[in-house]
């Protein structure tokens, strides 16, 4: 059965091998080679599982119109890049040329909505988050809006991340009043679906100001004109953080975009949770290879550490995992 729309993957990688992005890389950090800038390895090292991804694609996803593969010009040696069903997207294409190069994600993930030939139905990926199990589009939209859970979730400013989430929910009360919109949208704040885990939507009710939303790290569907909305409303601020090269403490991330979907209203409840598990290497690698060999949910995040233990055995059942469940050669490989 045909989609009623388009619906596009979008994922962004670094090849971190590459000499030249290295080179550049070490210029721009203003760091030496043995240094490690406060930036993890683990953050842009690639062990290999890109065509899996792929795989899974094709395997478990065949109804995606395009892929945007979106990378600072690079391209892995095996990708074909002449499957209509692949759009070779750099950096140049859709951020200004004033903000590069880059190395923040967040910089790059705002400027999304710019890749040329974009659906206005996407969903966007990391590159450690694979499908491995049959999924249809009502899994990420329904009724034509993304499907999200809109849940509270009280994140301390321990971490530098959180410290940038709560940069969103500033914008955010600027722009929404929290009892009118969970008043407008009571069924989709307070859907059974969501379980024990919107507790803090109850309790916290009454309350005038929102307060950071649970973060599920996950393939997360957007609409297109939410980019444009939230950059006609807070366009000289995205401008203004745009040259943070490197994270920053005051960095905006994509939950600006996704909360600002969720105030509007324009989204379908659901538990993401159900079917979506983010695997830690560094605590449980043994329970990410059992998930993918027993393809226990639809969609894994496969959360790379530099501290993970027997590195290199960790990969290599990984990869086995892997190869059990699409041993096969996908339309997208050479």
């Amino acid at each position: 059965m045909p989609n009623e729309f388009p619906i596009d993957f979008v994922v962004t990688w670094v090849n971190m091998d590459d000499a030249d992005w290295h080179a550049e890389f070490l210029k721009y950090s203003g760091k030496k080679e043995n240094e490690k800038n406060g930036v993890s390895e683990a953050r842009f090292r690639d062990y290999g599982f890109l065509k899996y991804w792929f795989r899974g694609i094709e395997k478990f996803a065949p109804w995606v119109r395009k892929v945007h593969f979106v990378t600072s010009g690079q391209k892995p040696e095996w990708l074909d890049a002449s499957d209509p069903r692949i759009n070779l997207v750099s950096h140049k294409d859709f951020i200004p040329e004033q903000f590069l190069p880059t190395y923040n994600s967040v910089v790059i993930e705002r400027y999304m909505h710019n890749i040329p030939g974009l659906a206005e139905h996407f969903v966007y990926f990391n590159d450690d988050f694979y499908i491995i199990d049959r999924i249809g589009p009502e899994r990420f939209f329904l009724n034509g809006l993304p499907r999200d859970i809109a849940v509270f979730q009280y994140n301390p400013s321990w971490s530098q991340w959180y410290r940038r989430i709560k940069n969103n929910i500033r914008i955010i009360n600027r722009h929404f009043d929290k009892r009118e919109v969970m008043e407008r949208y009571h069924n989709k704040w307070f859907d059974s679906s969501y379980g024990s885990k919107a507790r803090l939507n109850y309790l916290l009710k009454p309350y005038g100001k929102f307060i950071t939303l649970r973060t599920p790290h996950n393939a997360q569907p957007y609409l297109k004109s939410t980019f444009r909305e939230v950059w006609e409303a807070e366009g000289a601020e995205l401008t203004r953080t745009s040259v943070n090269r490197f994270r920053a403490s005051d960095d905006y991330t994509p939950e600006l975009f996704r909360t600002w979907q969720i105030c509007r209203g324009n989204f379908e409840p659901y538990n993401t949770y159900s079917d979506t598990k983010m695997f830690p290497l560094m605590m449980r690698p043994k329970q990410a290879v059992r998930a993918i060999r027993e393809q226990a949910y639809k969609l894994v995040c496969i959360n790379d550490n530099v501290h993970i233990r027997d590195y290199d055995k960790v990969m290599a059942e990984l990869k086995d995992a892997f190869e059990s469940i699409l041993p096969e050669k996908s339309g997208f490989e050479l």
